[in-house]
């Protein structure tokens, strides 16, 4: 009789990521990832420098506010002490440790908030995404490895993170914002459709609103270039670099705007050509994250977005092998993107190494 699986099993199976020995090869992928975590869960980094000789494997991190990470340190430390969770934060002591191969940076809005070397005491008491991300891909890549975290939050696809490109739209009554318009509508002249030039965006001083579509777009790749520009202030002695993977997790904003979720799958297939065109990085995968509160089948219009990109399951041909869309309701124990999971660090982890998983995977696609 088959027995089932216990609980740490199937955390240990959501981690787990194998990569044939030619892949591995061919990417200069170390041999650890061969062994999947069912039966060898993530390991303590080994405490050694990168080689420096290789360009440095520069992953974004980009969304809104679950991107920017806010799980509570507490119940990580919970998850560590209490139910031996991602053992692999910590030293033999329990306190915690660098990564000396994994650099990690963090802009939001012009502004430098993490410069060092991946440690969970860099986030001031927060936790993110990128500890997942960094350690699964880490020990995955024979290469430096730079998480560059780009964003903040309160910020939709359909408005603040339009991509170059998007065109304006008619709906119902109005003309709806493309990249650089403000506001993001206005009423349409039935003679004129999209061509309806908007009113002037006055505040309550009467001053123009200096806001437009894409604003936060562009503010979000300026940040990251301005790090890669000056790549040896933020990974000493690293004089290259290449933009190997994106990730994204974002979604809520346009989910209480019934117009911009409508339009979220085209945003998105924008947004993932937009960057990908910006950072001179054609290759790059791409994985990002369903919203943890939206169920597969339910008529979540962002969340049919989102998995019409999966490059397996999804219905745009350009994206397979190099696009990727994981399905966190599983791990997002109840909560919900809009109350960012309740501070739980443990979905923060267990998306992380999930969507590092999906990235390992698609890297075997070079």
């Amino acid at each position: 009789m088959k027995q089932e699986p216990t609980m740490k099993q199937k955390h240990n199976t959501r981690r787990a990521f194998a990569l044939s020995s030619l892949a591995l090869a061919a990417f200069g992928l170390s041999s650890f990832a061969t062994v999947s975590a069912a039966e060898q869960p993530i390991p303590k980094p080994d405490g050694k420098p990168a080689d420096m000789t290789k360009p440095v494997q520069v992953f974004l991190i980009m969304g809104q506010s679950n991107a920017v990470g806010l799980g509570k340190l507490p119940s990580l430390e919970a998850a560590v002490k209490n139910k031996g969770k991602y053992s692999y934060l910590v030293d033999d002591t329990g306190a915690w440790m660098d990564r000396k191969d994994v650099r990690h940076v963090q802009m939001m809005s012009g502004k430098l908030m993490v410069n060092d070397w991946m440690n969970v005491k860099n986030r001031g008491g927060f936790v993110g995404l990128e500890y997942g991300i960094g350690h699964v891909v880490g020990n995955t890549i024979d290469a430096p490895v730079m998480i560059l975290k780009s964003c903040i939050g309160n910020r939709s696809l359909g408005w603040d993170l339009l991509p170059p490109g998007s065109e304006r739209f008619v709906e119902g009554d109005k003309v709806y914002a493309g990249y650089k318009d403000r506001p993001d509508s206005w009423p349409v002249d039935p003679a004129k459709g999209k061509a309806t030039e908007p009113p002037p965006w006055l505040g309550k001083d009467g001053k123009p609103v200096q806001w437009w579509a894409g604003l936060q777009y562009d503010s979000d790749v300026a940040d990251a270039k301005k790090v890669l520009a000056e790549l040896a202030t933020y990974y000493p002695d690293a004089t290259k670099y290449e933009v190997a993977g994106i990730f994204f997790w974002q979604g809520e904003k346009d989910g209480g705007n019934p117009v911009h979720a409508a339009h979220y799958e085209q945003n998105l297939v924008n947004f993932i050509k937009s960057v990908r065109k910006d950072f001179n990085a054609p290759n790059a995968k791409f994985v990002l994250a369903t919203m943890g509160e939206a169920v597969k089948d339910s008529g979540n219009k962002v969340m049919e977005g989102q998995l019409a990109v999966d490059g397996t399951s999804g219905k745009y041909p350009e994206f397979k092998g190099n696009v990727a869309t994981v399905y966190t309701h599983d791990m997002a124990q109840g909560g919900g993107g809009n109350g960012h999971y309740g501070g739980n660090a443990e979905v923060y982890m267990d998306v992380g190494e999930a969507m590092g998983g999906a990235m390992v995977e698609l890297l075997k696609n070079k």
